[in-house]
């Protein structure tokens, strides 16, 4: 399923969104020769982990060396303003998604509720679900299992969302890589509870959803 496809996409809203979410994912897909590029939408300089004057510029110098780690050929990021990706029209980062897309028949996101609830997740996976349906492509989306999802709302009472029902999928990965990539982003790893209980609740298994394109 995960591997039909030679060329792939990866679309995010922040960096780290690669590393933390995707990052294993992203592993398993290059390891077994996928080419796979990189679209993400903002700086992040809203975040208010290593909040700083140059947060923005920071960010930027992590998420490529980050990709690098994880073997994304090439990164396209845009300046959108963290924290506002929803309030752009759907349609104009639908098209830059399309722009990207250099021969990749499939996408590679975060879940249609944004994992958190986050508006510039579900706004990203959005607009990548939109150029997919205009270019017939297939969409791997990351998520979390119902059971990982309901120990992090009761702990941390955020709202995670989960990934369940048809065209779900188990997959088996190794997190060397990944955890690699998530020290390049040191502004935002150091000191992070939520993510370091859910890399250990997930364990060595991480929830996909596929859905199929006419092109797969």
């Amino acid at each position: 399923m995960h591997l039909r496809h030679r060329r792939a996409l990866v679309v995010v809203a922040h960096p780290d969104d690669e590393s933390f979410g995707l990052g294993a994912l992203v592993d398993v897909l290059t390891s077994n020769g996928v080419h796979v590029d990189q679209l993400c939408f903002t700086r992040g300089e809203a975040s208010t982990l290593g909040a700083a004057p140059d947060l923005a510029e920071r960010r930027s110098v992590e998420l490529r060396a980050a990709c690098t780690t994880l073997g994304i050929h090439r990164l396209n990021q845009l300046p959108y303003p963290d924290g506002h990706l929803a309030d752009i029209a759907q349609e104009e980062l639908a098209n830059y998604v399309e722009a990207m897309l250099d021969g990749a028949s499939e996408l590679v996101v975060f879940e249609r509720g944004g994992i958190t609830g986050h508006p510039d997740h579900q706004a990203a996976t959005a607009a990548a679900m939109l150029a997919a349906q205009r270019r017939g492509l297939a969409v791997l989306e990351w998520g979390m299992s119902p059971e990982v999802a309901s120990v992090l709302r009761a702990e941390f009472d955020l709202p995670f969302s989960e990934v369940d029902g048809d065209g779900c999928v188990d997959l088996t990965v190794d997190r060397t890589r990944q955890r690699a990539a998530i020290a390049c982003h040191a502004s935002q790893s150091a000191d992070n509870p939520v993510l370091r209980r859910r890399l250990e609740l997930q364990g060595n298994s991480e929830r996909l959803r596929y859905t199929p394109g006419d092109r797969a």
